[in-house]
């Protein structure tokens, strides 16, 4: 979790992705403690404030929660939780306006589907 921190989403999203994607790869596991705070903000020499903004993101989230006194824990079934948020933003931000791009091109629902599969087949392995 040692990714410097950069352009693009404010600083407390990137904190939160970051613990996301740990979180996902199973570096944290369900109801494992994660950085404090101040671990955070030492780690990425950044306002302890930001970094609690970006572990809050996630508590409302459901994905962390506090423990009074002991600090934030992964909760149960958060991996799930940020694979559907995932899911639903790729909705969002791909397919949705590939599938408009696509009607006013004319295409048609076999002609789309055809182009993905031919698309997943030649890319990248997974």
């Amino acid at each position: 979790m040692h990714t410097p921190l950069g352009e693009g989403p404010l600083i407390y999203q990137q904190i939160a992705a970051m613990l996301e994607h740990d979180i996902l790869r199973g570096v944290y596991q369900e109801e494992e403690q994660v950085p404090s705070t101040n671990e955070l903000a030492r780690l990425y020499r950044i306002n302890p404030a930001t970094a609690g903004k970006g572990l809050n993101l996630l508590a409302a989230d459901g994905v962390l929660y506090k423990r009074r006194g002991l600090g934030m824990f992964v909760a149960p079934g958060a991996a799930e939780r940020i694979l559907e948020k995932r899911k639903a933003a790729f909705l969002d931000r791909y397919i949705r306006p590939m599938v408009r791009e696509g009607r006013s091109l004319g295409l048609e629902r076999e002609t789309l589907m055809a182009m993905v599969a031919s698309a997943m087949e030649e890319g990248e392995p997974l």
